[in-house]
């Protein structure tokens, strides 16, 4: 059963990048910092992206480690593995950095810092000076971190393999199965995420891989999961035992985390016993809804469908293109005062449409398609 393709776990990454975006369309509302925002912002649009916070990033590791797993037995060997991983992610990593970023940065230090040079000057003289401009780290993979993040996890990944003979990696996945099963899958990474808040209470995930281990150990747990109902299969039963459970502990534990953010809103510092309740509250809600979610596509979800295919291959260039085409299309509707929901209408359409002109053009130009997170045509150099 662990070589059946599970489509379910398709439409979660489908979905999730999907969220993903327009988590990021919502960054132009929320108080948050972010590279433009609307003036004035608008207080309450924290609360439903608090809705998804805790867990849509560990999500998207999780379905990644599902996916590495499954590329790892059709590639038959951490060597293919790692070489394949490398091409798919490090090309479009460069080719984002190089082109795809820039126009975030430049719209971030006019706005927000008066630079004054135009965006060609910026991105000639100035944007590869590799140091900082205003406190922005120039050249910057922004949004494209999670790229890195995935190809160094993808790498532990194979190096493992490679030290590990496969009769202790064999071993080593049914202990961490049994470990899961039943009740374990839903309580036991929450007591690690638990356990990595309790030991890192001021951690804030910066993105800049070297200075996030906290932020490593918390994604690691959904890509270990990830991997292992891969390999094993038989956790799927965990999930269809307990998945209706965790969407009703993510309700309720989401309780306190919309509470205390209505009560303290954007700037306003909570009391400390409120900011631990959010914290605490925001593991539980995150790993509950992730079980809750995996759930649900296992059940329902687990069927083709004419437009899974397209939309799975999409997701990776929508990723790619999407926040800049949110940070340019923002940046204009700023500057001409477009109220706020007309603004999100304009938003989601120019997004959507941006994103799937990148992958529809980029897919049919057989060169560009590696710069885009697309495999080289079957036949073709």
């Amino acid at each position: 059963m662990t070589g059946a393709r599970h489509y379910g776990m398709d439409w979660l990454r489908i979905g999730a990048f999907a969220l993903l975006i327009l988590y990021h369309i919502g960054m132009y509302f929320v108080p948050w910092g972010w590279h433009v925002k609307i003036d004035p912002v608008i207080d309450w649009v924290a609360i439903p992206m608090y809705a998804t916070n805790g867990w849509r990033l560990p999500l998207l590791f999780l379905v990644s480690g599902y996916a590495s797993a499954a590329l790892v037995a059709k590639l038959g060997g951490p060597g293919a593995f790692a070489r394949s991983r490398s091409a798919r992610l490090l090309i479009p990593l460069a080719f984002g950095i190089v082109f795809v970023i820039p126009p975030q940065p430049w719209i971030e230090l006019v706005e927000q810092h008066g630079y004054g040079g135009d965006f060609l000057a910026f991105w000639a003289t100035d944007y590869f000076r590799f140091g900082t401009l205003d406190g922005i780290v120039l050249p910057t993979w922004q949004h494209l971190w999670f790229v890195v993040y995935l190809w160094a996890y993808t790498m532990l990944a194979a190096l493992l393999m490679l030290l590990v003979p496969d009769g202790a990696r064999s071993r080593i996945a049914d202990g961490a199965a049994r470990w899961l099963r039943g009740w374990g899958l839903l309580l036991l990474p929450i007591a690690a995420w638990l356990a990595i808040h309790a030991a890192f209470p001021g951690h804030r995930d910066t993105h800049a891989l070297f200075d996030d281990g906290p932020a490593h150990l918390r994604y690691l747990v959904a890509f270990g999961v990830g991997w292992l109902l891969r390999v094993r299969s038989i956790l799927f039963a965990a999930v269809a035992r307990c998945w209706k459970a965790a969407a009703v502990l993510a309700l309720v534990a989401f309780v306190p985390v919309a509470w205390v953010e209505w009560t303290w809103p954007g700037d306003m510092r909570a009391p400390d016993s409120a900011v631990l309740l959010f914290h605490l509250a925001r593991q539980v809600q995150g790993w509950a809804a992730i079980v809750a979610l995996i759930g649900v596509a296992d059940r329902y979800w687990n069927r083709d469908h004419r437009w899974r295919a397209t939309l799975a291959e999409a997701v990776f260039p929508f990723y790619i293109i999407h926040q800049t085409i949110i940070v340019v299309a923002g940046w204009y509707l700023l500057r001409a005062g477009v109220a706020a929901l007309p603004s999100f209408a304009v938003l989601v359409a120019a997004t959507a449409l941006g994103c799937w002109l990148f992958y529809a053009i980029g897919r049919s130009i057989g060169w560009l398609r590696p710069l885009i997170g697309l495999q080289r045509q079957q036949g073709k150099g």
